[in-house]
């Protein structure tokens, strides 16, 4: 019968692919990934100029400061693989049976996102006060929209980044609710304590069930007290 519960409950966590994109994070991650793509292709592709024609060296667009460039081409790149990592781990999540796995799962999100989140504020701040200080020419002129478009999609990722930082933290205060962190059936240790109801159920409680209680204390022939004999 064990086995039985456990493969229902992998079988009932299958996700409906139509239901699975139209949800706020999938959106999320999907907007995020096109933020990258646009952020470190400007740069690659458009970013690394010729300062006129008596300099035919590139140099990065950004007050000619390679670290800019640098800095953004290694923030774009990782938010894209990192949008993909999670994407596969939203699409499996509900496959996952152990509940510390299902815990770390969402932990791990929650700390990339304000990580991600940190990273492109910085390169924001980076780009665009690199940008101010850039001295306008030939070249510079060519690559302009690309560069302003890398510091736009910068602070649009910062939102979405942030965003999806809330989402992952509004799951892990979800975690007391048996649908996200455990499988349909309760701890196959029979002295386990019992998941407390969550909150807005309609029983509220303020810690989780244990063990009925006086089992362990309660005595079957009291110090101090005899039977009277008639």
């Amino acid at each position: 019968m064990e086995g039985a519960s456990f493969g229902a409950g992998r079988a009932g966590g299958a996700i409906d692919p139509v239901d699975f994109l139209k949800q706020p994070q999938t959106i999320l991650r999907v907007t995020t990934w096109i933020f990258s793509i646009v952020v470190f292709g400007s740069i690659v592709n458009e970013c690394y100029v010729n300062k006129d024609s008596q300099h035919p060296e590139l140099l990065c667009i950004f007050n000619e400061n390679e670290s800019a460039c640098s800095y953004g081409i290694a923030v774009g790149v990782i938010a894209f693989f990192g949008c993909i990592f999670f994407f596969v781990v939203d699409l499996y999540f509900q496959q996952i049976s152990s509940v510390k796995d299902r815990k770390r799962a969402v932990l791990l999100d929650l700390g990339f996102s304000g990580f991600l989140s940190f990273l492109w504020f910085v390169a924001f701040c980076f780009l665009a006060n690199q940008w101010q200080r850039t001295t306008m020419s030939r070249g510079v002129s060519q690559g302009a929209d690309a560069a302003r478009a890398a510091i736009t999609f910068s602070f649009f990722s910062i939102i979405a980044w942030v965003a999806l930082a809330v989402k992952a933290l509004q799951r892990y205060r979800l975690g007391t609710d048996m649908s996200l962190f455990a499988t349909d059936q309760f701890a196959a240790d029979p002295n386990a304590a019992y998941p407390g109801y969550p909150t807005g159920s309609g029983i509220e409680s303020t810690e989780t069930y244990q063990s009925p209680p006086f089992t362990e204390t309660l005595d079957t022939n009291p110090k101090g007290y005899q039977v009277p004999a008639y």
